[in-house]
């Protein structure tokens, strides 16, 4: 069974930085897995800010291009968000996912990002 531990999250104020961590286990698909990052604010759909596939090839949302950096360690089956520059928009649950359609699937618990004023 795959699971999917977040950490990093918490209460930041504008112009700070927070590094998520989400440590995936119990598939041998994971380290050929695109990993990512989705985030859902209240009130709105869950939306896509960044996947990194295994090979590190990265994709980022418009609206954190330049500020929010994934990364991944394979050997550790981790992948990291760097972020920067926060904003309050950037508050919102964040999600961990793990995608090798069809074989896996997979989403974190969620970790809550709060911007403070």
């Amino acid at each position: 069974q795959v699971q999917l531990v977040e950490s990093g999250g918490g209460l930041v104020q504008p112009g700070g930085s927070l590094r998520l961590s989400c440590a995936a286990s119990g598939s041998i698909f994971i380290r050929s897995a695109a990993m990512g990052w989705y985030r859902q604010a209240p009130g709105k759909e869950r939306e896509l800010v960044a996947t990194i596939t295994s090979a590190g090839s990265t994709n980022y949302a418009d609206s954190v291009k330049g500020r929010f950096t994934i990364s991944r360690d394979n050997a550790k089956s981790t992948v990291y968000l760097q972020m920067n520059s926060l904003k309050p928009e950037d508050t919102a649950v964040y999600y961990c996912n793990v995608d090798m359609r069809p074989f896996l699937d997979a989403w974190g618990q969620g970790t809550q990002l709060t911007g403070s004023s």
